[in-house]
């Protein structure tokens, strides 16, 4: 059992970190599945850089920066621009499927997957107290900092959105942009630093998949995993603690999915929950988007 829920944490850990860019992006009202591209940048320049350098900090690095201009290019075009934002998410994703997939032939020769004795991959960290505590100890010890780092953002960003005024004035600009306008509140400021940041945590949540618990990247090696993230976000109302509990959810049947291969389970059918519920979550975004719309029309009685 401690095994199923250690897993659950460590495949949880990148829907996580990119599902509280996905809640920075919710706040300050900028609609945003490129998730999943975001995360594939981040997945394979942390392994390009690490294979260069030999250095894990150096794949972090590497994970926020790419994270960071991807994320500008699509606050430019969503909110300079004026793009529609689901057609630019489907290019970002597009993009960078078809980035990465260029890079790995041209870069390493290898269409297929990058493996390489020069890529090394997070150390996990050893916390003497902690793995003492019966259970917890065994679910919680022995991961790598990132997993440590998603879980310790929860908190910090649950203070930062609802007990500091710049979590207010990011509410605020979400929520009533005119009014927010109105009270002195730069929107396309806050939109622009809180999709930067949304895609750097990104960046983090790709490097964690490539280089976390494997040390390899492989074609379209998200999986799907930015959609997961976002569709956290709707079904947690963008509350980073129920989004966390939402993540766990879906790291926990991705952990099942891998010990029902020993079983008569069909995985595939397993596999394919998350994305089910991912469809049901833009259906009720959709619908409660469309409620809010008709309330403020005073079309509701």
């Amino acid at each position: 059992m401690e095994e199923i829920f250690a897993g659950m944490i460590r495949t949880a850990t990148p829907i996580l970190l990119a599902a509280l860019g996905g809640i920075l992006c919710e706040k300050v009202g900028v609609f945003n599945i490129a998730l999943e591209g975001l995360m594939l940048f981040g997945a394979f320049f942390g392994v390009y850089a690490v294979s260069l350098t030999g250095e894990p900090l150096m794949a972090l690095l590497a994970a926020l920066a790419v994270g960071a201009i991807g994320g500008l290019i699509y606050v430019i075009l969503v909110e300079l621009l004026k793009t529609d934002a689901t057609i630019a998410s489907i290019g970002m994703n597009t993009f960078a499927l078809g980035l990465t997939t260029y890079l790995m032939k041209m870069v390493f020769g290898d269409e297929g997957s990058i493996r390489s004795a020069n890529i090394v991959g997070f150390s996990k960290l050893e916390i003497p107290w902690l793995e003492k505590i019966p259970f917890i100890g065994k679910v919680l010890g022995g991961h790598t900092v990132l997993v440590y780092v998603s879980l310790l953002l929860v908190i910090l960003m649950q203070i930062f959105i609802y007990k500091t005024r710049t979590g207010i004035n990011l509410r605020a600009v979400g929520e009533n942009p005119l009014a927010a306008t109105s009270a002195g509140i730069s929107v396309k400021r806050y939109r622009i630093i809180s999709v930067v940041v949304a895609g750097m945590l990104c960046g983090l949540a790709g490097v964690h998949l490539s280089l976390g618990y494997v040390t390899m990247f492989t074609e379209n090696m998200t999986g799907g995993r930015g959609f997961f993230s976002y569709t956290a976000v709707v079904f947690g109302q963008a509350n980073p603690v129920i989004v966390m509990i939402a993540s766990f959810v879906f790291g926990l049947s991705e952990t099942l999915a891998y010990r029902f291969q020993q079983s008569g389970v069909p995985v595939p059918l397993v596999l394919t929950i998350p994305y089910v519920i991912t469809v049901i979550a833009l259906i009720i975004r959709n619908v409660r988007i469309k409620k809010t719309k008709r309330l403020i029309e005073g079309k509701v009685e």
